[in-house]
């Protein structure tokens, strides 16, 4: 098993406006707590000799994560370092339209750790299809958040997904949740 850390969408304005204004502190105060525990399994990974692909949406203009705009960027936390693999997407899939599939596969990466931002959207979708293809994979519990949406909170977004995305398959691959601090390299 050769394992990767996939990073989805944390970039600057991913959750910016998103909250009604008495939420969006909390919405924000939940997005800090998720980059550094992700920060810090990069490092992690890193040490360990594991690849990190950090996925970054590419906004149409007009999006808040407009190509090229401050909003955009990545995380400094989560910067790309030497031998770290960016992909860009224009969906909520992060294999849709995109060469993930093929750089997974040419380093032989088999496990994928996944954690980022928008767990009802990017989230759901890349673990779902990853599954799909062939990849197992871990998703960091306490490592994905998003905006409230609608009624629902991003608490019980978040809540609902890891019940909804625990055990989940396709053929013998599956995703399993495992808390940031049970996660290793």
């Amino acid at each position: 098993m050769s394992l990767a850390l996939l990073l989805i969408d944390l970039q600057n304005s991913i959750l910016t406006g998103l909250g009604a204004p008495n939420r969006q502190p909390a919405i924000d105060a939940a997005l800090e707590t998720v980059v550094a525990k992700l920060a810090a399994l990069k490092h992690s990974a890193r040490a360990a000799g594991v690849p990190a692909f950090i996925v970054q949406h590419d906004g149409a203009p007009g999006h808040r994560l407009v190509k090229r705009s401050e909003g955009w960027q990545l995380r400094r936390e989560i910067a790309p370092e030497a031998g770290d693999v960016v992909v860009h997407k224009t969906s909520c899939d992060s294999f849709f339209e995109t060469d993930l599939e093929a750089r997974l596969r040419a380093r032989g990466v088999t496990h994928i750790i996944v954690g980022g931002c928008m767990t009802q959207f990017c989230v759901d979708t890349t673990v779902r299809r990853a599954v799909s293809l062939g990849f197992d994979v871990t998703l960091i519990s306490d490592g994905h958040t998003t905006a409230d949406m609608g009624k629902l909170s991003f608490e019980d977004i978040v809540t609902h997904h890891n019940m909804l995305l625990d055990g989940f398959d396709a053929g013998p691959h599956e995703i399993k949740l495992v808390p940031s601090t049970e996660t290793s390299f």
